[in-house]
């Protein structure tokens, strides 16, 4: 897991989920590719997506449920879970979690 990302731009403007629950910058790279850096406060909640997406947890607890299955999954700091586009899933956030969301 690489601690930073270099040669980058970054939005400026915060993407704000929640009431503030969530909070995310947008980082783009220089081949086009984006991905946001943000955080989670403890909390229950639901994501929808639109292209697959790969979170990598750089701290913090949860459990997560995919669209469609039976069981809760927990994940902690330095794991990572895949989500299918167009689906969602259900995170409870149990310590603040810093993340890095990884589209496409």
């Amino acid at each position: 897991m690489s601690l930073q990302f270099d040669n980058v731009s970054v939005v400026k403007k915060a993407n704000v989920y929640f009431d503030g629950k969530c909070v995310s910058h947008t980082v783009a790279f220089a081949d086009g590719s984006r991905k946001s850096v943000g955080v989670i406060l403890p909390s229950s909640l639901t994501f929808n997506t639109g292209a697959p997406e790969v979170m990598e947890l750089i701290a913090g607890k949860c459990k997560v449920k995919l669209a469609g299955a039976a069981d809760w999954v927990a994940y902690e700091g330095g794991q990572s879970f895949d989500v299918p586009g167009n689906s969602s899933f259900q995170i409870e956030v149990t310590e603040t979690l810093d993340y890095v969301c990884h589209f496409g």
